[in-house]
């Protein structure tokens, strides 16, 4: 009977902390699960790598013919902590929402795929506290990505660069315990940024009963998205897109901090997570599990 037989039968906030914790622990489980974690990791590696090796003449990032590449890496071989800052701006574009897709479209789908929704439902969870379980599930996996690849970006970038004071956007110098703060704070942001795909996966996850079709079409809607906001013609429904404010963590790294482009992706995470959030609330409480 899956989770539901280890959870006891009955309603309540026990119940509830019983069912998130058996969703938590299964999903953490997963062979799929922990191979995204992995692939998380190992971006900060390879950039920390490839930047170690294209400065190890003592020449800089800008003057190897690379390119600008992700922003703040021109600054990783003063600073390791910018590492951080890096492999976040490198991941968030692609890495992390796809591993968000892949988890969000399996939520439901998977579920009923392997047979096993019926009988999460034959406990008296509801199917309104059933779904929401499943979405703070998705939610604390986009907390646990983004703090894995922050976590791997810290580790790499000081054993192979130095750590100490480092210099913001601004020009303006701050200690090292300030940018740790920052780092951390811009990790929180990033996860909070990805609320609005994790909706979107968890309503595609309610349309079908095929795990793999929600966690591709998710993901297909995902590089959809991307592309309409590269289309210079398409500029009038570029800010409403999801992803048109992601890099906007970056405003953290100035001084002073300019807040209004991260408060407008979260806001705009925000909407989505509400309209996406309530169509596949709609969809689930309607759908029928028994064909």
């Amino acid at each position: 009977m899956s989770r539901a037989e280890v959870v006891e039968a009955r309603p309540g906030p026990l119940w509830t902390f019983g069912l998130l914790r058996g969703e938590l622990v299964a999903t953490f489980r997963r062979w799929r699960t922990l191979a995204l974690l992995g692939v998380l990791a190992a971006v900060p590696v390879l950039v920390g790598v490839a930047v170690r090796i294209e400065t190890g003449d003592g020449s800089s990032v800008a003057d190897g013919g690379g390119g600008a590449g992700p922003a703040f890496i021109t600054q990783i071989t003063n600073n390791g902590l910018f590492l951080v800052f890096t492999a976040l701006a490198a991941t968030l574009p692609f890495f992390l929402p796809m591993a968000v897709g892949v988890v969000a479209g399996d939520a439901i789908a998977g579920e009923a795929n392997a047979g096993t929704l019926r009988y999460l439902l034959v406990a008296p969870a509801g199917r309104t506290r059933l779904l929401l379980t499943k979405y703070a599930t998705t939610m604390a996996f986009c907390l646990a990505a983004t703090l894995v690849v922050a976590v791997s970006a810290l580790a790499v970038g000081a054993l192979l660069f130095p750590l100490g004071d480092l210099t913001t956007i601004s020009g303006t110098r701050i200690g090292f315990a300030e940018g740790l703060a920052r780092a951390l704070l811009i990790a929180l942001v990033v996860a909070a940024s990805l609320t609005g795909v994790a909706a979107l996966g968890l309503f595609v996850s309610t349309l079908t009963n095929s795990g793999v079709a929600a966690m591709a079409t998710t993901v297909g809607l995902l590089i959809t998205v991307q592309i309409l906001d590269q289309i210079p013609q398409l500029h009038a429904i570029q800010p409403y897109l999801f992803s048109h404010h992601w890099l906007s963590f970056a405003d953290l790294m100035r001084e002073p901090v300019y807040w209004d482009g991260l408060r407008r992706n979260l806001g705009l995470q925000a909407l989505y997570a509400v309209v996406f959030g309530s169509a596949a609330w709609a969809r689930f409480t309607t759908k029928d599990i028994t064909s």
